[in-house]
């Protein structure tokens, strides 16, 4: 199996290294990132087996790294010094963990998992399942807003939707409430967890979770609080692919 490895600290990677080359006759280092950013573009580009993925990096957390990547069809492997991701995606569905500082009996355990699954014709429905654990592993519960010389604690599950008031924002809650912003809707957006919020138009970001339908006829969605909201025409094939995520 060609393998990459991606963890900010140098000294884990050459421990990690030095480990796997004891299997040379099934496991290949093909290339190995300290940078979140350039092992999107690496692992896009050489299209790998496995991914030993740290999850706690500094630039970049080893979530947000498989949200935006395109090739998705290979194995993970998490590595992380942090139990409560590691176990959360190993109960769902990762090939398997390894706590920091690596230990060669683990190693060989996931050697092992990994022969299994080699020969595969596909990681992906693997991957989609790795990456929906640790979507719901790292998901924040509340975003913060500053509102008025001071701080709004929102829980993501009670935002509905947002939209655009000039220089301000106007945020509607499940309670029928209404919060302005003094800040635009881009950085609004800026906040709030990609992951399940989608800017479907210039002046309108929904909650996904809240998209009760979508009228394709006449271009809009309906929310959980009845609100129809306009889906600008070059955001609907990005939204249909969010949505079947």
């Amino acid at each position: 199996m060609r393998a990459i490895i991606v963890d900010d600290e140098v000294a884990a990677i050459n421990s990690l290294s030095w480990e796997l080359r004891k299997y040379p006759d099934f496991i290949s280092i093909i290339e190995t990132f300290t940078s979140p950013k350039e092992a999107i573009s690496g692992i896009n580009y050489l299209k790998p087996d496995c991914v030993f993925l740290d999850i706690e990096m500094p630039e970049m957390s080893g979530f947000s790294l498989l949200d935006k990547l395109e090739y998705r069809n290979f194995a993970i492997v998490i590595t992380t010094a942090y139990n409560q991701y590691a176990i959360q995606a190993i109960k769902e569905s990762a090939v398997d963990y390894l706590l920091k500082p690596v230990d060669q009996d683990d190693i060989a355990g996931v050697v092992e998992k990994l022969k299994k699954l080699n020969g595969q014709q596909s990681f992906q429905h693997q991957f989609e399942q790795t990456f929906e654990a640790l979507s719901r592993a790292s998901a924040p519960q509340v975003v913060q807003i500053p509102v008025s010389g001071k701080i709004l604690f929102l829980r993501v599950a009670d935002i509905v939707y947002c939209e655009s008031d000039g220089n301000y924002s106007k945020v509607f809650l499940e309670s029928g409430e209404q919060v302005l912003v003094s800040k635009k809707l881009k950085e609004l957006e800026d906040l709030l967890p990609n992951r399940i919020f989608f800017r479907i138009h210039n002046s309108f970001i929904v909650h996904l979770l809240k998209v009760d339908e979508y009228i394709r006829t006449d271009g809009y969605l309906v929310l959980s609080n009845d609100r129809k909201i306009p889906v600008s025409r070059n955001k609907r094939e990005a939204f249909l692919h969010r949505m079947a995520q």
